[in-house]
Formats: C-alpha cells, sequence, structure tokens
C-alpha cells in the first residue's frame, strides 16, 4: 500500500483513492487509516489538477505573464514535491529509522505528517492556478491578464507563512521579469511585444489611425493594464519613450534626404546605457525606482536625439499658433471668421428657404444644414482677409503662414460617437469629464463645428487629440461671447433704426401744405418709434456692456495673463507671481492652495536644475496641461450652472437681434406705403409689426432675465471662492486630474516632478465691480441696468 500511496502521490491513478471503489479495493483499511489517507488523497488530487492544468496554461494562455508563472509552477514548486516523494521513497527503501520501525513497519501517520506541510502549499498553488484560468467556465473572456496576476501575487506575498511567503516572491520575479521584457523592447526599440502584445498597457490607437495621415503609429495607454507599482506619470514617461523611437525609425526609414540630418546619436551607446538601468531593477519593482530609471532613459534621449527633433522654438511657435487663433488673442482673426460665417448661413439660406415665413425670425436658421464646405470656406477666406491686412513694409508673419497650414474647421461628427473619436489615453488629463456638456459649438454655424489644429509628428509628441479638443471647446466659448459682442455693436450701423433716415423734406416742397402735413405726420411718426425703441437700445447696451466685460475678463486678465507667464517659464525666465502684484505677497494668500505651496518650495530649492527640466518635453508636456487645465478652471468652463446661463444669454440675444432686424425691414416697408406709395397687397406689414413688438417684449425680457442669471451665477463664484478660504476650483479634485502633474507616489527627488506653477487669474470680484459700476443704481443687480439706460438715453 505504501507503493501506491507514493505513485498516487506522484499523480499516477490509483483505485487506492478512488471513491467510488473505496469499499471494495481494500475492504481491510480501518476508518482512521481512512481518515488518514484523506489528506493524502486531497495532495494527490491537487497535484494531478495542478499538472493538467499548467500545462494547458503554458500552452495557450493569451498573456506570456501567466505562461511563465504557471512554468514556474510545473517546473520548480511541482518539482520540488515530486523530489519530496522521491526523497520519502528512497528513506523507506533503505530503511531509515526516521520512517521505518521495528519489524520493517511504515507507520502511516509518519507519511502524512512528513507531506502535511505540502498540503498548504498546493492548495495556495491551486488557487494561483484558478485565478489564472477559471476552472469552471471555458469563456476566454475571463482568463485573467498578466498585470492582474501580478497585483495578485504581491497581495498574497504578504502572508504569515514563510513558505507560501517564499513562493510568491519568487512567483512575483518570474511574472515581472516576462513583463520587464516586454517593457524592455517597447524602452530600447519603441516596438510592441511580439508575444501577449494584448497583454501589454501600451498597444495601438486604432481609432485614430483610420484619420491619420502620417506613416507614424499612435499608441495609446490602457490604465487596466498597468501594475500597481506603475505610477500614471512613469506611465506616461514609458509612451512617450517609445512613441519618440517609433518617431525617429520613421524619420530615418523616410525616403527624404533630410529625414536623419538631426538623428546623429548613436543608438547602440544609448541602448547600452538604457539596458544598465533596466537591469538595475530586482523583483520586487518597486515603483520609486522604476521610476528613477525610466527617467533617466527620458532625459538621455530629450538631451541627445530629441532635443533636435523636437526643439523648443517649434514648440513655442505651435503654442502661439494655438493662443493666436483658437484662443483669439488675435482680434480680427474672430471679426472675419463670424463675418464669413454669417455670410455662408444667410447664402445657404437664401437658397434653401426661399419661401420661410418672415414674420417667425426666432431661429430661421436652426433647421439649415450646413456642409463641410462652408465651414472651410468660411475659414479660407478669413484667412485671405488677414493676408490682405499686411503692408508690404509690414514682416513676413509667420504665424500667420503656419496658421494657414494647421487650422481646420469642420463639420462635427455625431455627439454619441465623441467618446469613440478620443480614445482614452492614460497620459491625458481627464478634462472631458469635467467640462460642462452645455454645447457652444453651433453659435456660428447652425450646424455644430469645430476648430482645431492637424498636429504633425513630432509634434504630436507634445500635443494629443484631447488637448486639441480642449482647445477647441475653449474656442467655441469665447467665440460665441465675441461673437454676440459683434452682432450687438453692429446692431448701432443700422442707421435707420437710430435716428430719422431718410432726412425729412426741406424746402421748397416742406413750405406747401401737403410737405408742413407731411412733416407733420413724419414727426409723430419718428417720435412713436424713439420713445418705442428706447428699451430696445437699453437692452442691447446693457447686454453688450455685460458681455464685453465678461469677455474683456477672460481675454485679458485669464488668458493673456496665464500665457505670457507659461510664456515665460518655458523661455527659462523666472516668472514673477500668480498675479501683477502679488510676486512678495504674504505666506497666507500665496499658500491658498497646498499643493501650490509644496510646488512653490521645491521649485526654488531645485533652482539650478530647472532650465534642463524645462527644455524636457514632457516635462513640458506636463506643464502645457496644468496650464490648458486651470485655463478651463479660470473660464469657468467646468461650471454648469454658469455655462447654462451664459449660453441662454447667448441665445436670447441672437433671439432679441434677429428680431431687432426684422422690425427694421418692416418699418422700411411700411414707409414705402406709406411716403412712396410701393403697397404689397400680400403682406399685412402693420399687424407683422405689432406681432414683432410683442416678440420683441418677450425676447428683451429674457435678455433682462438672462443678465440676472449670469451675474447671479458669477456672485456665487466669487462667494464660494471666498467663504471660508475654500476655492470652488482647486487644482486638484480627484486623484485622476491630478495624476499627470505631481506624481505623489514618486520620490520627492524625482527628475520628472513638474515645476510649473499655473499663474492665478484675479478673482470675480474685480469683474463683478465693474458690473456694479456699470450699473447706475449700484446692489441692485445688472437686470435693472436695462431701466437705468433707458433713463439716460
Amino acid at each position: 500500500m505504501l507503493h501506491e500511496i507514493l505513485l498516487s502521490l506522484s499523480g499516477q491513478p490509483s483505485p487506492l483513492f478512488d471513491s467510488r471503489s473505496e469499499g471494495d479495493a481494500f475492504p481491510l483499511v480501518s476508518p482512521p487509516e481512512k481518515a488518514l489517507l484523506a489528506s493524502l488523497a486531497r495532495l494527490s488530487r491537487l497535484h494531478t489538477e495542478l499538472r493538467a492544468h499548467t500545462t494547458l496554461i503554458s500552452a495557450s494562455h493569451p498573456s506570456v505573464i501567466c505562461r511563465a508563472v504557471s512554468t514556474a509552477i510545473s517546473s520548480r514548486h511541482l518539482g520540488e514535491f515530486q523530489r519530496k516523494i522521491l526523497e520519502v521513497e528512497k528513506d523507506i527503501l533503505v530503511e531509515d529509522s526516521a520512517y521505518v520501525g521495528g519489524y520493517g513497519i511504515v507507520p502511516l501517520s509518519t507519511i502524512v505528517r512528513e507531506f502535511s506541510p505540502w498540503a498548504r502549499r498546493l492548495e495556495w498553488l491551486w488557487e494561483t492556478v484558478r485565478f489564472m484560468w477559471h476552472t469552471d467556465s471555458q469563456d476566454r473572456n475571463q482568463v485573467c491578464t498578466g498585470v492582474a496576476l501580478i497585483d495578485h501575487l504581491r497581495g498574497e506575498s504578504q502572508t504569515g507563512y514563510v513558505d507560501l511567503k517564499e513562493m510568491a516572491l519568487h512567483l512575483v520575479g518570474i511574472a515581472e521579469t516576462a513583463w520587464m521584457r516586454q517593457l524592455s523592447t517597447w524602452l530600447l526599440y519603441g516596438n510592441l511585444p511580439i508575444l501577449g502584445k494584448s497583454d501589454f498597457f501600451i498597444q495601438r490607437d486604432h481609432a485614430s489611425e483610420d484619420g491619420h495621415l502620417s506613416a507614424v503609429v499612435q499608441f495609446a495607454v490602457h490604465p487596466e493594464l498597468l501594475p500597481q507599482f506603475v505610477t500614471a506619470h512613469t506611465a506616461s514617461s514609458i509612451l512617450f519613450i517609445g512613441k519618440t523611437l517609433n518617431l525617429i525609425r520613421a524619420k530615418r526609414s523616410a525616403p527624404s534626404a533630410n529625414s536623419s540630418a538631426g538623428l546623429s546619436t548613436s543608438p547602440v551607446t544609448l541602448h547600452a546605457e538604457h539596458i544598465e538601468h533596466l537591469a538595475s531593477l530586482k523583483s520586487p519593482i518597486s515603483a520609486s525606482r522604476l521610476s528613477g530609471a525610466v527617467n533617466s532613459i527620458r532625459f538621455s534621449l530629450s538631451q541627445s536625439t530629441l532635443s533636435k527633433l523636437l526643439p523648443l522654438p517649434k514648440i513655442l511657435e505651435t503654442l502661439s499658433v494655438l493662443h493666436d487663433f483658437l484662443l483669439l488673442r488675435r482680434g480680427e482673426f474672430a471679426t472675419a471668421l463670424v463675418s464669413h460665417a454669417d455670410a455662408r448661413v444667410h447664402e445657404r439660406y437664401r437658397k434653401h428657404e426661399p419661401s420661410t415665413s418672415r414674420n417667425q425670425p426666432s431661429g430661421v436658421f436652426r433647421g439649415l444644414s450646413m456642409k463641410e464646405g462652408d465651414a472651410v470656406t468660411a475659414l479660407s477666406q478669413t484667412l485671405s482677409e488677414l493676408y490682405s491686412l499686411q503692408n508690404e513694409e509690414d514682416p513676413a508673419d509667420d504665424a500667420l503662414d503656419l496658421a494657414k497650414d494647421l487650422l481646420r474647421l469642420s463639420i462635427k461628427e455625431d455627439s454619441n460617437d465623441k467618446a469613440a473619436a478620443i480614445p482614452p489615453d492614460m497620459t491625458e488629463i481627464d478634462m472631458g469629464a469635467n467640462i460642462s456638456d452645455v454645447a457652444f459649438d453651433n453659435l456660428l454655424f447652425p450646424t455644430p463645428t469645430s476648430l482645431s489644429v492637424q498636429v504633425r509628428p513630432p509634434l504630436d509628441l507634445f500635443l494629443s487629440a484631447s488637448d486639441i479638443s480642449i482647445y477647441s471647446k475653449i474656442h467655441s466659448y469665447l467665440l460665441g461671447i465675441r461673437r454676440a459682442q459683434i452682432h450687438l455693436g453692429d446692431l448701432w450701423k443700422h442707421t435707420f433704426l437710430r435716428k430719422v433716415h431718410p432726412s425729412p423734406w426741406g424746402p421748397p416742397r416742406s413750405s406747401t401744405p401737403y410737405g408742413q402735413s407731411r412733416l407733420k405726420v413724419g414727426r409723430q411718426r419718428d417720435n412713436t418709434r424713439t420713445q418705442q425703441m428706447r428699451p430696445i437700445w437699453a437692452t442691447s447696451s446693457a447686454s453688450l456692456f455685460v458681455l464685453s466685460e465678461i469677455g474683456s475678463y477672460f481675454q485679458g486678465e485669464v488668458i493673456n495673463g496665464s500665457w505670457q507667464h507659461f510664456q515665460e517659464w518655458i523661455e527659462g525666465g523666472s516668472p514673477s507671481g500668480s498675479r501683477p502684484g502679488s510676486a512678495h505677497s504674504s505666506k497666507s494668500k500665496r499658500s491658498d492652495h497646498p499643493l501650490d505651496t509644496e510646488i512653490t518650495s521645491e521649485a526654488d530649492f531645485r533652482r539650478p536644475g530647472q532650465t534642463i527640466q524645462r527644455h524636457d518635453p514632457e516635462t513640458l508636456t506636463a506643464a502645457h496641461r496644468r496650464y490648458l487645465f486651470c485655463l478651463v478652471e479660470s473660464l469657468f468652463l467646468t461650471d454648469v450652472p454658469f455655462t447654462q446661463a451664459l449660453r441662454a444669454l447667448l441665445t436670447s440675444v441672437e433671439h432679441f437681434l434677429a428680431l431687432v432686424i426684422r422690425l427694421e425691414s418692416i418699418q422700411r416697408n411700411m414707409d414705402l406705403e406709406t411716403d412712396e406709395g410701393v403697397i404689397d397687397a400680400l403682406v399685412d406689414y402693420a399687424g407683422e409689426e405689432r406681432d414683432v413688438w410683442q416678440s420683441l417684449s418677450a425676447a428683451r425680457a429674457s435678455v433682462e432675465a438672462g443678465i440676472k442669471d449670469a451675474v447671479a451665477r458669477l456672485r456665487d463664484i466669487d462667494d464660494s471662492r471666498s467663504g471660508e478660504g475654500r476655492q470652488m476650483f482647486g487644482f486638484v479634485k480627484d486623484s485622476r486630474e491630478n495624476w499627470s502633474f505631481h506624481p505623489t507616489n514618486g520620490p520627492a527627488t524625482d527628475p520628472g516632478l513638474c515645476q510649473y506653477v499655473p499663474r492665478k487669474a484675479s478673482g470675480v470680484d474685480r469683474l463683478l465691480m465693474k458690473l456694479d459700476f456699470g450699473n447706475a443704481n449700484g446692489g441692485i443687480g445688472l437686470g435693472a441696468a436695462a431701466g437705468n439706460f433707458a433713463r439716460m438715453a
């Protein structure tokens, strides 16, 4: 029976442990012996199942990491169990006194005691195998990933059993070695691993390949495939290194003669240095050591090849285009774009809606469908107009030439495909989830449009699709305000509404009785219209004042101030303070947010190394995303109530202006009927005028209500920011937003730490002071401004 026990423990089938034949095969086995054999039977079944499943996993599991761990379990740990069986068998055969007693008897309890420690070990190995491959399901979708296995094994190493801890650490070393081989392929050559590429956290970005014209493949980070010891900042650096190597390889393989002009650094030397950094990592891998090794490789590339491939002037040139055109620093661009877009809308309306009723000006363009060619033509005409404004004596406008090459105005796709258009990327801030869903992209055209910049390699190392999407949203937001300002300002160009036009008759016709009568009737009509128009002009003035102040605050204080501060930091200067006049402010004012104080103190302490870090492209990328993140919050784009109030105000102003322009057309036709006798029998202009005046009264009330709501929300924002020392729009809302800026999981001396501290815009209180100053009654609120302007008119 001893021989049968040892054979069964080795994985051979035996009737001794077969429950179906247990009572018939060995009738002389006593119940106590059956109880002792039960534990050995469990070991036999576990050994057999482990052998079968590890063979299956090693042969067919999609994860290379799981295959490596499965092979290690089979070859080492099950091999040790097999060697233990052979040792016991040998000791029994040589009649070792530890096993064999008097008369050559081998107690069964001794055998059970000898294998009892392996019961816990094989049970733990069986749970690990079941974690890798669910034994109760053949669904391949339920098979775990290599990263999940690494995290599971690292967690299992925290146990009170020394033997289990040693086994877990050994398997962790095997798994991390397999993972490091995948990582080294990416870090050294920029290639995805050939085996198990679906298990690696960096994969091809198939969503952007369809619309990408370049031969350079795009990549994205999949957060669900990141091990726990890889911080988000380290993942960003790893992606950056691989994308850089891919770009270098693409440039070297390009047929152009100048494609590799700046790539003179020997890759063999760089690879040797990189291999040393990776070889210094020991299992279990530490997050800080991995971050240090990745940062060393990144700085090695940045100081050698990437400094020529992606120079700092090229980055600044692209940022200037984004600031000038998408953030509307060039006022003439916004004016020309609005003008040509309106011309295209009216042209298409005249073609497709010739029979629309003229007494319904509200939303006459809402059902109008614009084509891609209309947007392209509007942008082309806008840039041509900007070129025509240049004089021969002026120097060449390189920024305008670059903008003509990069800017694209296109019709947006269906909003349901928005998530698919921009793939998730761990290297990007999750700002899209925080920006308000209120749409401003359908103000320029009735169909939603988007002004974007075409990012070509190597600039895609610095700017991502998510960054351009945020810029496009900011552009639509600012352009909506600027467009309303332009249209309200153009309202004063309508001379017929503003004064008596054409001028009344003069002598000698005015000296006749008919002339006197006509002048009297004309004066009465003009006086009546002037009195009726006073509230209209007052509402127009109030809305123009409010929108102008909000737009000036956004453009001057927030955007231009933040850009100048960011530009000084990039160029190596020392930006002074968070806003003008606050460079020597007290510590209490500078430490409104704990993150600012921490980063500022570290930046002051590590000032000698700032120049190299700022010229590192990934550090610039993290600083730019922080700048963009703070820009979004300073523009209140994350405040849903304010964006809703502002959008409602812009819609009300658009409806109000359409009614005023329609009223002008009706009054012109009425004057032609009265003064010149030009009668249109098919139109009742008097009835239309009454309807328009009723609609104007409702529209004016809607505009004033919109002004009240917008200013009230600004007051709420100001109260929320100043109340109890708490900021409504802090830098950090959750871990997803902060990860790419300040890697708190890394060491304090991490060379990849972003040193840039964004500029704080002046408080909303300054904007509210200007709005209150424009209100004659002070604290009543901006809704009463219309009445004040009416009294002043």
